[in-house]
């Protein structure tokens, strides 16, 4: 797990081990220079259900957060990123 920590927004993403979406997201967020707080949920556990109840109706991984905000997965990362919506959440 990486607690990155410093100036920027906090990005956290809940991921499982194996997860092809999972690893794209990541290698997305590598390459614009961000390390975000992993949560690795392939064995459930508390931050599954923390994951569920901060992403109601997502059960899929990863899910992505900004500054708090639910973003989505993968799909909904590389979207915003695509519409040019992502650089500036990074910046923040």
């Amino acid at each position: 797990m990486s607690e990155a920590e410093g100036p920027g927004p906090r990005v956290e993403i809940y991921t499982k081990w194996g997860c092809p979406y999972c690893y794209r997201a990541m290698a997305l967020l590598a390459d614009k220079g961000v390390a975000p707080v992993e949560y690795d949920i392939t064995m459930g556990g508390p931050k599954r259900a923390e994951m569920i109840a901060r992403a109601p109706g997502s059960s899929t991984v990863p899910q992505i957060f900004i500054d708090g905000r639910h973003i989505g997965g993968c799909t909904e990362l590389l979207a915003l990123d695509a519409q040019g919506g992502l650089d500036p959440l990074l910046a923040a």
